[in-house]
Parts: structure tokens; C-alpha cells; sequence
């Protein structure tokens, strides 16, 4: 694999699926896919917040809200994410297009706000990659341009 990161949408499927050749080919446990903190925070700095006065800067929830950035992890057919419970009703009512992708488990920790969903993914690396990208864009809310970092394959 020679790149890493990418923005634009079609760039990105193909960065997953790359991706998801890599770890495969190497055997690794794990790749992880990360969102562009960087940008993100950016990102929200430059829009308005429902909370916040039209063109203020984002509140100090919101930044500790940026803090971690969106993640998902693959790996022996799984892919791992967490999320909040609003984001996880998303993510169900995104799986409704994805029949070949079922929620496996749900862990509430209790020294941590949200759930970790583990969502089997028996389905083909192009599958796959637009699953993912669905994950980012809508159960994160992330907009069409954000930037993805394969952090570890």
C-alpha cells in the first residue's frame, strides 16, 4: 500500500478496500480507519452550532466531543466501532440496506459513555468499503469531504 489517507469519496472506497487487501494479505488482527481530527475540528470552528450564536465558535462540550475522532476497526470479518445511542439507532436503520451486515454484539462499558457495536461483515472488500464510508458519512455525520486515515493495518 502507497497511500494512506484520502478525501474524495471515490478515493476513499478505494482506500478501504486497499486497505482492507492490506490486512488481509499480512494477516494483522486489525486495520483501523480513522477520521481526520484535524479537519473535523476545523470543520466545525468554520459552521455554527444549533447550540451556539449563527458564526460563533464551537463550545467547549463540542471540542471535548472532537477529542476522539470517529473510528472503525476490521478485522476476521468484523468490523468494530463505537458510538453514542443516537448513532446507534442510525446505524441499525443503516444495516436495513446492508442485509449481508447484522449487529453480533453491543457492549455498554461502564467506565465509558456510548456502545461498542461489533457488526459482522461476511461480504467482499467493495462491500465492505461502502459500508464503512455509509458509517462515517451518516451515523457519524461527517460531511462529503472529510478526510480518512488508514492508521493501522
Amino acid at each position: 500500500m502507497t497511500r494512506f489517507e484520502a478525501t474524495d469519496p471515490t478515493e476513499r472506497q478505494k482506500l478501504y478496500v486497499d486497505s482492507i487487501t492490506a490486512h488481509r494479505t499480512r494477516g494483522s488482527h486489525f486495520l483501523t480507519l480513522e477520521a481526520d481530527n484535524d479537519r473535523l475540528e476545523s470543520d466545525m470552528m468554520a459552521s455554527p452550532s444549533d447550540e451556539n450564536e449563527p458564526g460563533t465558535a464551537s463550545t467547549a462540550s463540542d471540542d471535548a466531543e472532537l477529542a476522539t475522532p470517529p473510528w472503525i476497526q476490521f478485522g476476521d470479518g468484523t468490523i468494530n466501532l463505537d458510538c453514542t445511542e443516537d448513532e446507534l439507532e442510525t446505524l441499525k436503520g443503516l444495516l436495513e440496506e446492508f442485509p449481508a451486515f447484522k449487529i453480533d454484539e453491543l457492549t455498554r462499558p461502564e467506565e465509558a459513555e456510548g456502545v461498542n457495536a461489533r457488526v459482522s461483515a461476511k461480504a467482499d472488500p467493495n462491500r465492505i468499503a461502502q459500508f464503512v464510508d455509509s458509517v462515517f458519512r451518516r451515523v457519524y455525520d461527517l460531511p462529503e469531504g472529510f478526510r480518512v486515515w488508514a492508521v493501522e493495518i
